[in-house]
């Protein structure tokens, strides 16, 4: 059994519990000898992977709750009807709104930790792998802002939205039951499946630069759709900039919180996103400064009367269980719901079988020992989560950071469920993150899923231009359906004639081996004739 080299004073102590961890109950379950690792080493790898994805805490409830949730106008004070749809926007958002957001975004913290929790310790109890699972980057974002819309301006409510990733991760829990899970990713074409990470990528990079949720660097405009950005919060109108265009000094934060993140990366430090995103929230914490995220507001005296309690068990109250399915005769219900399976399915099934051959415990065919458990573990996730009030959940690639640290078994995904547990009593500090502190780690996330496309060979058009379709389109449309829809049609069009030209010659191929074994049987039917006919 490998250990880790340890300072003289505890190698003696660490080492009898490893020894003793080893030899127990626990050891044998978790095949610590024979994965060649120590219980000290998957604790540590546990802590680094958690580092990693722990920004998903705070990022994740802040996207979600940019689509409203189940707030509406009826939350404007005061009550009535003599308030319009402009009272959820800026920059005279209602305080009720803004009090019921506040609400939702709790709310989203603590869904998050349980979906998170669930996928993690079944993955690391039933599955016994190190990989640490969470709601996912990228369809997060489109559930929030193309398919519910900012503050609820898409084609689907957030109930409806939810009820379509609850019967999806139904679906998905079902294929994965039934070993079709790997076989449904091969039909989709490598230049599109490839190309879907990076789509990805550049959709939340993009997310991570606007203004309602990220640094604010690139803002609306009429006559161009987007431009330069980075003004102050005061010269805003809706989410348009009109005037000192690169003084935000939350833009200049966030810029020195992503340089912190940039550089811990390059480094490779572990935690870097979660190192860029504390500099950034802790000086926003501090009141009655330009950077500040709790302003002198009545809304904002709320937070931050809340996030002085530091310490709270906060339980759901508007996001869980809001399923209606009274949504599913409309298309775009069957869209999404489409959409997120195919998301799910390229998405979550190519980064387990990547990160398992990246912890080598693949065999000759690339499967993998706990492969049923895992496939299982974030479709129940998905299911649970979508109960609570989140967006799908999948497998990070963020625990490729516990395995490179040495984890090789399921205690490195309960130690990540342990933190996440904890994290429960941390709500009024998660839910307090500001907008220009989960723009950087955006961002990066958005620089690390471009590292695929380097599969593509771009020398042939036929794969390169599909694979361009799929990436371009889903930043430029807010939809990451469309990016798929786009690749694959133009995928089908460019092979369409080399299909056809195939199948005709095989056709013809065929045609003229029958047409021969006709004529092989004819000439045998004579022969035999013939030679009776000697006979007599």
């Amino acid at each position: 059994m490998a250990t880790p080299p340890l300072r003289e004073g505890s190698t003696s102590i660490l080492t009898r519990l490893n020894n003793y961890v080893a030899g127990s109950r626990v050891g044998k379950q978790f095949k610590l000898d024979e994965r060649n690792t120590c219980f000290t080493t998957e604790l540590r790898a546990g802590t680094a992977t958690f580092l990693t994805m722990a920004y998903i805490l705070a990022v994740n409830a802040s996207i979600l709750a940019d689509s409203g949730g189940t707030c509406s106008v009826s939350d404007c004070i005061p009550p009535g009807g003599d308030h319009d749809v402009s009272c959820k926007f800026p920059p005279l958002v209602n305080p009720g709104y803004l009090a019921c957001l506040e609400q939702t975004r709790k709310d989203l913290v603590v869904a998050t930790i349980v979906s998170s929790l669930t996928g993690c310790f079944i993955m690391g109890m039933f599955a016994n792998l190190p990989l640490a699972l969470a709601p996912g980057m990228g369809t997060n974002a489109y559930f929030a802002y193309t398919v519910v819309g900012y503050h609820g301006s898409g084609h689907l409510s957030y109930q409806h939205a939810l009820t379509a990733i609850f019967v999806e991760g139904l679906i998905f829990l079902f294929i994965s039951a039934i070993g079709l899970r790997a076989r449904l990713a091969k039909f989709v074409p490598k230049p599109v499946r490839v190309s879907c990470s990076a789509g990805i990528g550049l959709f939340l990079a993009f997310v991570g630069l606007q203004s309602h949720q990220g640094i604010g660097l690139v803002g609306y405009s009429g006559s161009t759709l987007v431009t330069i950005g980075a003004c102050p919060r005061t010269s805003q109108v809706a989410l348009a900039p009109v005037n000192g265009w690169m003084e935000s000094p939350t833009f200049w934060l966030g810029v020195a919180g992503f340089v912190i993140i940039a550089y811990c990366s390059a480094k490779n430090i572990k935690g870097a996103l979660i190192y860029g995103v504390v500099f950034v929230t802790v000086l926003s914490w501090f009141r009655h400064t330009p950077i500040t995220a709790f302003p002198d507001t009545e809304i904002g005296n709320q937070k931050y009367d809340y996030f002085k309690a530091v310490i709270d068990l906060h339980a759901i109250e508007k996001t869980a269980g809001v399923l209606s399915f009274s949504g599913m005769g409309s298309v775009h219900f069957w869209e999404v719901l489409v959409t997120f399976l195919c998301v799910d399915i390229l998405d979550t099934t190519g980064t387990l079988y990547s990160m398992a051959e990246f912890a080598g415990i693949t065999d000759d065919n690339g499967d993998f020992e706990g492969q049923y458990f895992a496939f299982m573990s974030d479709a129940s996730s998905i299911v649970v989560g979508s109960l609570l009030g989140t967006s799908s959940v999948t497998t990070f690639v963020e625990s490729s950071t516990g395995i490179r640290e040495g984890g090789r078994t399921g205690l490195t995904a309960l130690t990540v469920a342990g933190y996440f547990f904890s994290a429960f009593f941390f709500t009024p500090l998660l839910a307090s993150i500001p907008p220009w502190a989960v723009g950087p780690p955006l961002i990066l996330v958005g620089v690390l899923m471009m590292k695929p496309m380097v599969e593509i060979e771009w020398e042939d058009m036929r794969q390169a231009i599909p694979a361009f379709v799929t990436m371009i389109l889903m930043p430029v449309t807010y939809s990451i359906a469309y990016g798929m829809i786009g690749g694959i049609v133009t995928f089908v069009v460019l092979h369409v004639w080399d299909w056809g030209v195939a199948f005709w010659v095989k056709l013809a191929a065929v045609i003229e081996r029958a047409g021969c074994g006709k004529e092989g049987k004819a000439s045998s039917a004579g022969d035999g004739d013939g030679g009776k006919r000697v006979q007599v």
